[in-house]
C-alpha cells in the first residue's frame, strides 16, 4: 500500500480522517458511490470540501494510486468528482488508479477549483 507523504492526516480540529496508517488485516474496503443529501450536517459537508482542497492540492489533474487513502472520505466523491483512471477498475485494491474530473469538481466545489480552466 503507498503511502502519499505530506497529505493531511484529517480535518485540522476533528476526527475526519483522511488517510489511514495501515492496510486492513480483514481486506481492503471497497471504493462505492455515497449520495449526498442536502441535510448532511454542516461539519461533514466541510470535511469533503477540505478533502476536495488536499486532494487537488496534492495531486491535480493527474491519475494518483488509492493507496493510503481513507476509502469512507473517497466514498463521498466517487464517481463524481473523483473517478476510475483505469479500465477495468478494482474498486477493492490500494493500487486502483483514481483522477480528479475538474469540471465535476468544479460544480461541486467552486472555491476550491476558482481560476481552474
Amino acid at each position: 500500500m503507498l503511502k502519499h507523504r505530506g497529505f493531511p492526516g484529517r480535518l485540522p480540529g476533528t476526527d475526519f480522517q483522511f488517510i489511514i496508517r495501515r492496510a486492513n488485516p480483514k481486506g481492503v474496503t471497497p471504493l462505492t458511490r455515497r449520495e449526498r443529501f442536502r441535510d448532511r450536517k454542516p461539519a461533514d459537508k466541510r470535511a469533503d470540501a477540505a478533502f476536495m482542497e488536499a486532494l487537488w492540492a496534492h495531486f491535480g489533474d493527474q491519475p494518483f494510486e488509492r493507496g493510503n487513502l481513507d476509502a469512507g472520505r473517497l466514498c463521498w466523491l466517487f464517481e463524481r468528482e473523483v473517478i476510475p483512471a483505469e479500465d477495468p477498475f478494482d474498486p477493492a485494491s490500494y493500487d486502483a488508479l483514481l483522477v480528479i474530473d475538474p469540471n465535476a469538481g468544479r460544480i461541486s466545489f467552486p472555491e476550491i477549483f476558482d481560476g481552474v480552466r
